[in-house]
């Protein structure tokens, strides 16, 4: 390992490592604006020069290796006065509109003019104005404050794999501009504002809401998907106003997907902010809680425990569900369940529902096989880790069983049919050789595989294979569920599951149908058909007036997963706690809160009146509650249920990435991306 010397203080590096990486180990700060720790080195904006003994000039930090021997200097009148003129040349065209710039506070480029700027130009002639670009609804562009970094370029290409952005023209010519002005068509595409370091790239939404000085910033976890992906919420009295990404390399990294980002707005409209009970003519009328709650225990007076039943939804906290569960089963009630989406596989193994080799995991990962998963929709960062890995070499192949879709990095379609998998248990595929001669296997099933009537027979089949081809192992577990809901593992650990002689959802559903299940409370479940529950009597408690809240007897109002303090699984298994950034609407309550209210109305008062309270009953409940911000591996047992796997087609359940939850599907930020992207691919599709 090569030793140097930087500002007098002698450190030894990893061969390969930068001068520019090198000081930031020893804590010394070099300004640049075009590197990026995450992207490839292009060194053209040249900020971060510095001395290098026996070098006739200064040199660009970011693309210098270090040497051995090298001795460096970063603070010398030398360098000071190469960056001054660097920040002099950058600012040439670059307009001088600070106050107005949406970037002001936040500005690369205005942080660094602090340190390296001249207090006037010698530059005489006039500034250079670039038109606007369309970059689709959620970026708004001001080209003329563009330094030609080329970070945008580098991401599109790089992290979100898609040809979005590129530069025309050469030299001071030199402009941004997406392809055939048709905007940028990625999942990921919000990260841009991130990167770039003026105000060039801007949030539309966000645009011109807010100083970064006004608001109050809240470190939480995202609910769109089941990544769990580490955010940061700002608000500004009870709003939020936008949504960043938090650094977790385990996690996102440091990315996030648009949906997170920007689905925000939905925050505050169809939102449910006090009680309904629906009248004699059929009709939902605002109550007070008190009613609310009168009509629930008058309702459920002469009702058996085995006639009631309880479904969880998406987006619900570990809180809510466990203090539900422990309600339900009070009143004499076994017929729960949390896959409102019908899947179908055994839990009675952790190994067999979760993401065992964990996302960072995927970067050890040589092969890969996917079962009924879109990835690029499912979970956005996990399918940016794929492609990560496969940038890097070390992935070989990606095959896949399902829908054959664009993931942004090659694959191998093996087909759509469940017959596929019998063929690679058995070795007649080609490709079960594949997974065999690597040396980390990874098999990811997805949801749609298992909402078949066969989930458990898909469930044992994936297992076996993982079994067959070496991919669980004592250092290795490369078998994983990748699911799509954020509360479902939470959920899962908490055992809100069929009890002995409880029904699923099939059953509960059947049952309101033929009368047997009287009352069914919903848990912020709203993507069932409101058809399919008869004449049954129907709780709803949830945040937005969505599918549920319409076929509800009762409402009662709770709070949205950014104004309550909450635990969240993630599909690794990751518990990870959600902080409250704005208090609920209205006479909107925490979930937990509710359920522990209700349950006094009912003469099965709950033993826990705290938030603490209930950690610890979720503790005693399911010991893995105990442990934050840690993945513990789960035991490797068998699973599923042995039986043939239909050749019925894997289709994935999601069929609008931007619209996905009652939030998303309040959103007008995520109804104009419907129309700006979505829409005219399928057009496309159609008319071919």
């Amino acid at each position: 390992m090569p030793k140097l010397t930087i500002d007098g203080v002698e450190i030894e590096v990893a061969p390969g490592t930068s001068v520019l990486q090198a000081c930031e180990q020893l804590g010394i700060e070099v300004p640049r604006f075009c590197y990026h720790e995450r992207l490839s080195v292009p060194a053209n904006c040249r900020m971060c020069l510095v001395e290098v003994e026996r070098m006739p000039k200064p040199a660009a930090s970011c693309a210098l290796p270090v040497g051995e021997g090298m001795v460096v200097r970063t603070n010398t009148p030398n360098v000071h006065k190469a960056r001054k003129g660097v920040m002099e040349f950058l600012l040439i065209n670059h307009p001088l509109d600070c106050p107005i710039c949406d970037q002001g506070g936040e500005c690369d480029l205005q942080d660094q003019a602090v340190s390296y700027g001249y207090d006037r130009s010698r530059f005489e002639e006039n500034k250079r104005t670039v038109s606007e670009k369309y970059m689709g609804p959620l970026i708004k562009t001001y080209m003329t404050r563009c330094i030609q970094c080329t970070r945008c370029i580098r991401f599109v290409d790089e992290i979100a794999g898609v040809a979005a952005l590129g530069g025309l023209a050469r030299g001071e010519h030199l402009e941004i501009t997406p392809a055939l002005e048709a905007g940028v068509n990625s999942e990921l595409s919000g990260n841009l504002v991130d990167v770039c370091p003026v105000g060039a790239l801007t949030s539309r939404p966000y645009a011109f809401n807010a100083r970064p000085w006004e608001l109050r910033k809240t470190e939480s976890v995202d609910v769109m998907d089941a990544v769990g992906s580490n955010i940061r919420i700002d608000s500004r009295g009870g709003e939020v106003l936008r949504v960043l990404p938090r650094l977790n390399e385990d996690v996102n990294e440091e990315w996030i997907s648009d949906k997170t980002r920007y689905a925000i707005d939905g925050l505050k409209r169809q939102r449910l902010d006090r009680p309904y009970v629906r009248g004699a003519d059929g009709k939902l009328k605002p109550a007070t809680w008190a009613e609310a709650f009168a009509a629930i225990r008058t309702r459920l007076a002469n009702v058996p425990g085995n006639r009631i039943a309880g479904i969880a939804g998406d987006l619900v906290d570990v809180e809510s569900t466990v203090a539900l569960k422990d309600l339900l089963t009070a009143l004499g009630s076994a017929n729960l369940d949390c896959r409102q989406d019908g899947a179908s596989f055994d839990t009675s193994a952790r190994a067999g529902y979760v993401f065992n080799s964990t996302i960072a995991g995927i970067e050890n990962a040589d092969a890969v096989l996917l079962i009924g998963t879109n990835p690029r929709w499912e979970a956005s960062l996990v399918n940016a880790r794929l492609r990560k890995t496969y940038l890097t070499g070390k992935l070989k192949k990606v095959a896949v069983i399902g829908q054959n879709v664009d993931l942004t990095f090659p694959t191998e379609w093996l087909g759509n049919s469940g017959s596929v998998l019998a063929d690679l248990i058995s070795g007649a595929h080609p490709f079960a050789e594949v997974l065999k001669g690597a040396k980390n296997p990874l098999i990811i099933l997805g949801a749609a595989a298992l909402r078949r009537g066969d989930g458990p027979a898909v469930q044992a089949a994936a297992r076996a294979l993982a079994e067959t081809v070496g991919a669980v192992r004592d250092d290795w577990n490369g078998f994983n569920v990748l699911h799509l809901a954020a509360g479902r593992v939470g959920a899962l650990d908490a055992g809100f599951l069929p009890g002995s002689g409880g029904r699923d959802l099939s059953g509960i559903l059947a049952g309101t149908q033929s009368g047997e299940i009287e009352a069914v409370y919903l848990l912020g479940a709203d993507e069932i058909d409101a058809s399919k529950f008869g004449n049954a009597f129907v709780i709803y408690q949830g945040h937005h007036g969505d599918r549920g809240a319409h076929r509800a007897d009762v409402i009662l109002p709770g709070a949205a997963y950014t104004e309550k303090n909450a635990t969240y699984v993630n599909t690794e298994g990751r518990v990870q706690q959600a902080r409250l950034a704005t208090f609920p609407l209205g006479e909107a309550r925490e979930d937990w809160k509710i359920i522990r209210a209700l349950s006094g109305e009912l003469g099965q008062a709950l033993p826990y009146d705290t938030l603490t309270q209930v950690r610890q009953r979720m503790v005693q409940v399911n010991p893995v509650f105990a442990t934050l911000d840690r993945v513990v591996p789960a035991a490797w047992a068998a699973f599923g249920a042995e039986g043939n796997v239909a050749d019925a087609h894997f289709t994935s359940p999601i069929e609008n990435f931007y619209m996905t939850d009652p939030i998303s599907r309040a959103s007008q930020t995520m109804a104009e991306c419907t129309e700006a992207f979505l829409k005219p691919a399928i057009a496309a599709a159609a008319a071919e």
